[in-house]
């Protein structure tokens, strides 16, 4: 019971000095603030100073991480945007595939609407499916048979011009027999003379032109284009240009070339052979005798008959 009793006073003591040593501190401290504002100060200034360092070496390896996770993020949607990119460029090409050929169609299209012909006249576009094969030398297959109505004599034509006639169809296909084949005869017309000819093939690029009227003005460069005597081929189709060999004989350039044959129109063409049957003028009907109308009945008749 003693030690307890003598330390007791010892901790009294302890305490009550604690208590008046801080509350001197604390006086002291208070009335320097207020009386040296700026030491304060200085001191907080040095202290911020010697920190920033550390702070800023602390910092780093944070700052590091941080833009390593950005980098990350980053990278991870440049990825992603990368892959949608190229999808979108693989579907983009396709597209420009699809319209480059759409295009070249149109343009191929457009061009043999540029030839001239009659717009009563229909026609049935098709295009050169092969060339092989069959009893002629200079021929061509097209996509257009009987079921669109093509049929033999039919002129054909591409955007440069005539290029032959079909002499054989089949329900989706026909056979066209091109200009320079050794069986095509083809009446033409030399411009602007007008001078009937025909234009027959001989298996070479230029066929010849035939028949010529002796005392024709012929020369180099005329245009050709077709006569329509006989009526199978309709008049003043674009054919080619006259040119002169070496030896004298005349040619023909055709405008359409067989290597470049492509899209072509099948001229649905009739020629116009119906004639209507005309009744005699009513003054003769009324000038004939009466006597004579009676008799002159059956011979009439007859010759109405014969007509029809």
């Amino acid at each position: 019971m003693e030690p307890n009793r003598t330390a007791l006073p010892f901790r009294e003591f302890s305490h009550r000095v604690s208590l008046i040593f801080m509350l001197t501190l604390a006086a002291a401290l208070l009335l320097l603030g207020r009386a040296e504002t700026y030491v304060f100060d200085q001191a907080r200034q040095v202290v911020t100073d010697l920190a920033a360092p550390l702070l800023e070496i602390a910092s780093r390896p944070v700052a590091a991480t941080r833009r390593i996770i950005e980098r990350t993020d980053e990278y991870a949607y440049v990825f992603d945007e990368n892959e949608r990119l190229r999808a979108e460029n693989a579907r983009l090409l396709e597209w420009k595939e699809e319209a480059l050929r759409l295009q070249a169609k149109v343009a191929r299209y457009e061009a043999l609407l540029n030839v001239q012909v009659d717009q009563s006249i229909e026609y049935v576009s098709g295009r050169v499916v092969s060339d092989s094969g069959g009893p002629f030398i200079d021929t061509v297959l097209v996509n257009v048979g009987s079921d669109k109505g093509a049929r033999s004599g039919l002129a054909v034509i591409d955007s440069d011009g005539f290029i032959g006639r079909i002499v054989s169809t089949g329900p989706r296909a026909s056979r066209v027999l091109l200009l320079t084949d050794l069986n095509s005869r083809i009446p033409v017309v030399v411009e602007p003379a007008q001078y009937k000819a025909i234009l027959a093939g001989d298996n070479t690029s230029w066929p010849r032109l035939e028949y010529l009227a002796a005392q024709s003005a012929v020369s180099a460069g005329d245009r050709v284009v077709t006569s329509g005597d006989g009526g199978l081929i309709p008049a003043g189709l674009p054919v080619g240009l006259v040119i002169q060999t070496n030896s004298g004989e005349l040619r023909v350039q055709t405008f359409s070339d067989r290597g470049r044959l492509d899209f072509v129109r099948v001229l649905q063409y009739e020629f116009p052979s119906d004639v209507k049957l005309q009744d005699p003028p009513s003054m003769l009907r009324d000038s004939a005798p009466e006597g004579g109308a009676g008799a002159a009945a059956p011979e009439s008749g007859g010759q109405s008959a014969a007509v029809e």
